[in-house]
């Protein structure tokens, strides 16, 4: 397996090769001529007929990840359908990308949190939101693990459910994890999957 990295620009990042020692970093020609299937390629969003370079890739078997120096919402929409499994801030820090690696090399999707945080909010929304979970299957929580839970499943961040309340992240993070365990789900989809259930 070769990791290569699709990037064409004229400054070195550094976090790249703290991430990975073995990278290749070579130009969207190359990368079609020489990846094969399961090798991972990490593709820059520079421009350009990026998501047809993924397109490609991925049709041959190769594990596509998009670095993108600007991410959002409707860039990943594009890095996923052309066929990519991650999608990743740029400058995010070598364990970050480390995790990304392995995640894709095991065949999951990674989302970046913030996306992650929006598609579970529109999810539950489109499930009936706040509104329809039946309250029976609350009555184990606190008060303050209620809102906590019910703000997460709105699609809203650690840091804006704090902000919020008034509490810190810290504290959200041992409010949610109380809420996964009394509710015996593992991460926010399972958490909105199990307050819409039997609706």
């Amino acid at each position: 397996m070769t990791r290569y990295l699709v990037y064409q620009g004229s400054s070195e990042v550094p976090r790249w090769n703290d991430a990975f020692s073995e990278l290749e970093v070579v130009a969207p020609h190359s990368v079609i001529d020489h990846a094969v299937k399961g090798d991972l390629a990490w593709v820059v969003v520079e421009g350009g007929d990026w998501t047809g370079l993924c397109t490609r890739l991925a049709s041959k078997g190769v594990l596509v990840s998009v670095l993108s120096f600007n991410p959002h919402s409707a860039e990943a929409y594009e890095a996923f359908t052309a066929g990519a499994r991650g999608y990743v801030h740029a400058l995010s820090t070598p364990e970050v990308l480390r995790q990304v690696d392995v995640v894709v090399r095991h065949r999951g999707i990674w989302l970046w949190p913030e996306l992650m945080d929006s598609l579970v909010g529109g999810v539950f929304k489109a499930m009936g939101g706040a509104p329809a979970v039946h309250h029976d299957l609350l009555e184990g929580l606190t008060e303050r693990e209620k809102d906590v839970a019910l703000a997460v499943a709105e699609g809203q961040s650690n840091k804006l459910v704090a902000r919020e309340l008034g509490i810190t992240e810290r504290t959200v993070k041992a409010h949610l994890g109380a809420v996964f365990r009394k509710l015996g789900v593992k991460d926010r989809m399972q958490l909105i999957l199990r307050l819409s259930r039997d609706r």
